[in-house]
């Protein structure tokens, strides 16, 4: 048994940090690297996942990512997956284990491996439904048109509100250092 392991939402400025383990139990059509497939096709696949599939989800906090660091959360993330789906081999996309013993990696797995495709999809999805979920609690950001990345649009927002609740106040940005700190 396969299990495939990715994650969304290493990279912005707010939410969480998305890990999924995912073993299909019957092939799904269409897969691929969640970053290749519109939102409409990503919200279709991960339903037809959830039906075909035994999967785990890791949410990591931005208050953990800022207290722990990203590598040691993604640590954590991927030896909770082992826990919660014991038994199988474990393929991971991109270049490093994290120093988690038992779990292979592949570049761009995400898109060479069923397995892994799926969990990008269960990563990707979940991470954008939390993070537009945010957008109505902390509309002034407009997460909704950004997801919590760094664009120029997010950057300005910071500088007029600060930070919320949901930001990572460790991710330090050239262009918010005058302002914020």
């Amino acid at each position: 048994m396969l299990c495939g392991i990715d994650e969304a939402g290493r990279g912005p400025l707010a939410g969480d940090l998305v890990i999924a383990g995912c073993v299909l139990n019957s092939s799904v059509e269409g897969l691929n690297d969640s970053k290749k497939l519109s939102a409409k096709k990503r919200e279709l696949l991960f339903e037809e996942i959830i039906k075909n599939s035994h999967f785990h989800v890791v949410k990591i906090s931005p208050k953990s990512i800022d207290a722990d660091g990203l590598s040691l959360c993604i640590k954590r993330g991927l030896q909770e997956i082992i826990k919660n789906m014991p038994g199988c081999e474990y393929l991971f996309d991109g270049n490093s284990n994290f120093g988690v013993s038992g779990i292979e990696t592949m570049i761009k797995a995400d898109g060479k491996v069923a397995e892994v495709s799926a969990a990008s999809i269960l990563a990707k999805v979940t991470h954008d439904r939390d993070i537009l979920s945010e957008a109505k609690k902390y509309p002034e950001y407009q997460f909704e048109k950004h997801k919590g990345y760094g664009t120029a649009l997010h950057v300005e927002m910071i500088k007029k509100y600060g930070y919320c609740e949901i930001h990572r106040r460790s991710y330090k940005l050239k262009a918010l250092q005058a302002t914020l700190f």
